[in-house]
C-alpha cells in the first residue's frame, strides 16, 4: 500500500486494509519505526509483525527485506498482501510464490529478497468492466456496493493470517484456496 489520505480505502491498499483490521482486532499499535509503521501481536505462542512499508508500494521490497533481516525472519514465514487486479473482487489466493504480474510492489519485493519464491496472500480487486484506466482504477476507492463484499474478504484474510502462522503455507493453502472468498 501507500501511506497519506489521499491513499486510504483505494483498491491498491486492500493489504494495509487488512493489516488495520488485524491491528486493532489484536491491539498491535503500530508505530512509525524505520522504513515502516510496525505492529507486533501474539496468537498462540507465536509472535506475528505486521508492516505497512512508508516507501510507497513501488519500494515496499527495501521494508520488507529490511525488517526480515533485522528480525531474523525466514522468506517462507513472511506473507505479504496484496491486491490483484487479475482476480474476481474479494477473491482470495494465497500462493508460495508466483510472477509479479504487473505489480511494481511485488516486483520490488521480488528484486530485494532476490527471488519470486516468497509467501504471498493475493486479494481480488478486479471488476466486470472490461474498459478502465488501470492506473485510475487501482487508485480509485471501493464502491458503497463493494463494501460488504470487502469486509467479508478482510475477516477471512484473518483466519488465513493465523493458520499461516499456526500450520504453515501448504496446510493453510489446502484449508482456504478451495472456498469461495
Amino acid at each position: 500500500g501507500n501511506i497519506g489520505a489521499n491513499y486510504k480505502n483505494t483498491r491498491h491498499n486492500i493489504g494495509f486494509e487488512v493489516i488495520d483490521y488485524l491491528a486493532e482486532k489484536y491491539k498491535a499499535d503500530m508505530e512509525e519505526v524505520k522504513l515502516c509503521k510496525k505492529g507486533v501481536f501474539r496468537f498462540k505462542g507465536k509472535k506475528i509483525i505486521l508492516i505497512k512499508p512508508t516507501t510507497l508500494m513501488n519500494r515496499s521490497g527495501k521494508a520488507v527485506r529490511y525488517w526480515a533481516l533485522k528480525e531474523n525472519i525466514a522468506i517462507q514465514n513472511i506473507l505479504v498482501i496484496t491486491d490483484d487486479l487479475h482476480l474476481p473482487l474479494a477473491k482470495l489466493r494465497l500462493r508460495g510464490r508466483g510472477s509479479d504480474g504487473g505489480h511494481n510492489g511485488l516486483k520490488d519485493i521480488e528484486a530485494q529478497l532476490n527471488t519470486p519464491n516468497y509467501p504471498r496472500l493475493r486479494f481480488g480487486i478486479r471488476n466486470n468492466d472490461k474498459r478502465f484506466s488501470q492506473i485510475d482504477f487501482v487508485l480509485g476507492e471501493f464502491s458503497t456496493e463493494e463494501k460488504d463484499e470487502l469486509v467479508r474478504a478482510i475477516i477471512k484474510c484473518d483466519e488465513i493470517v493465523l493458520s499461516f502462522a499456526q500450520k504453515g503455507l501448504e496446510k493453510s493453502m489446502n484449508l482456504f484456496n478451495g472456498e469461495a472468498s
